[in-house]
């Protein structure tokens, strides 16, 4: 895999020699947040030699790299997830290139499913932290000293100050800003309600299909990481109705409009 990483570096350096401070990814409700980016340049994933390309629906495929006012930033338009068949090392493979590339701090974003009482679809939530148990832990295998420690130390997973100015951001905004504790399971089936009840039991308020293993990678290079959460619809059993990726995608376009700003306000106070 560090050679994947190399020639994939190899080619992006060819493209630009921008080094970006914030890495992002951008989930649903942000797919357009690359829009307000003033671009140095982009590249397509399925240019970049042994990179992963994303298979899901809505999820373009690109690096954008530029200001995002004063920040420069780099903005992964378009995940690749576990339960899309690709290796956990290939799953990662992006944080691990936009931390190659120069960048300090990682925001993640995603939609997830909500739990706690008080979410409603369309409801952004700070992640506090999180639940690893269920998916595969990238870092198993041979550990590279020159990107962090064997055993790393996760106590404090989303960075104390990054979430303030995240918090500061939605005030500013007045844009309401819940938080809670997100779980990764594989997925790409939606959990049942069972497995809602176990996890609610657990401590967990947010559901999803990625950023816990990226935020385990971010933080074993060194990164300063934060995460919010679109909550996508109610977890299952929650609600009268069936859950799909199409409602995933619905509540992201209505929420799209103030989780940018609160994205965009919050990157300046990095």
């Amino acid at each position: 895999m560090k050679d994947n990483i190399y020639t994939a570096l190899k080619y992006i350096r060819e493209k630009t020699d921008f080094v970006p401070r914030v890495g992002m990814t951008l989930g649903s409700g942000l797919g357009n947040f690359a829009d307000k980016v003033n671009k140095v340049c982009e590249i397509p994933f399925d240019e970049i030699p042994e990179f992963p390309v994303s298979t899901v629906p809505g999820h373009e495929g690109k690096f954008v790299l530029g200001y995002i006012g004063t920040v420069p930033a780099m903005c992964m338009k378009g995940r690749v997830h576990y339960y899309e068949g690709y290796d956990m090392d290939q799953v990662v493979m992006p944080a691990r290139i936009m931390h190659s590339l120069g960048a300090q701090i990682m925001l993640l974003t995603n939609a997830a499913g909500g739990i706690k009482d008080d979410y409603y679809p369309g409801a952004l939530a700070l992640i506090t932290d999180h639940v690893s148990l269920f998916v595969k832990n990238p870092l198993i295998g041979p550990n590279d000293a020159d990107e962090g420690v064997r055993f790393q130390d996760m106590s404090c997973p989303y960075d104390l100050e990054l979430r303030r100015c995240v918090q500061k951001a939605a005030e500013e905004e007045g844009i309401e800003l819940k938080e809670g504790v997100y779980a990764q399971l594989t997925g790409p089936s939606f959990e049942t309600p069972a497995e809602i009840r176990f996890l609610r039991t657990c401590g967990v308020d947010l559901v999803g299909m990625s950023t816990v293993v990226e935020t385990i990678v971010a933080r074993h290079m060194g990164m300063r990481v934060v995460g919010i959460s679109l909550v996508s619809n109610l977890a299952s059993g929650l609600s009268h109705n069936a859950l799909s990726h199409e409602e995933v995608q619905v509540a992201g376009k209505q929420a799209e409009e103030k989780f940018s700003r609160l994205v965009y306000t919050a990157i300046q106070k990095f």
